[in-house]
């Protein structure tokens, strides 16, 4: 009797241990300008199952993401993005994709940060 609780206090402990792993954190670059840029790609990356949380910093383009390794990657967010026409290091979003953002969204002509202009805006 001894034998059989030890054995599922074993398997209780290490199934435990491996939930506690499931998530992970994980942050990279993805081009964009404003407020709404920052809208679009959260909620991007939200719509990937998978994803628990995501916040993109406008200033440093960061997406801080946790993501539950058993369900998706960083690839597939990576993909989600780039189809609302986000680009990231790895992945560019197509033409087609870059031309649906709002014309005030358009990170590629140039470089200025009108993150103050979007907030009033929009």
């Amino acid at each position: 009797m001894k034998h059989k609780i030890l054995i599922l206090i074993c398997m209780l402990i290490s199934t435990i241990g491996v939930a506690q792993d499931k998530n992970k954190k994980v942050a990279f670059e993805v081009d964009g300008k404003c407020e709404m840029c920052k809208m679009r790609i959260e909620k991007a990356a939200l719509n990937v199952p998978g994803i628990k949380y995501a916040s993109w910093d406008i200033p440093s383009h960061q997406l801080s993401l946790i993501i539950d390794e058993r369900k998706t990657n960083h690839m597939k967010v990576k993909t989600a993005l780039v189809s609302v026409g986000h680009d990231t290091k790895e992945l560019k979003a197509t033409q087609e994709a870059y031309d649906k953002v709002h014309p005030c969204c358009k990170y590629r002509e140039d470089n200025t940060d009108d993150s103050e202009k979007h907030q009033d805006k929009h």
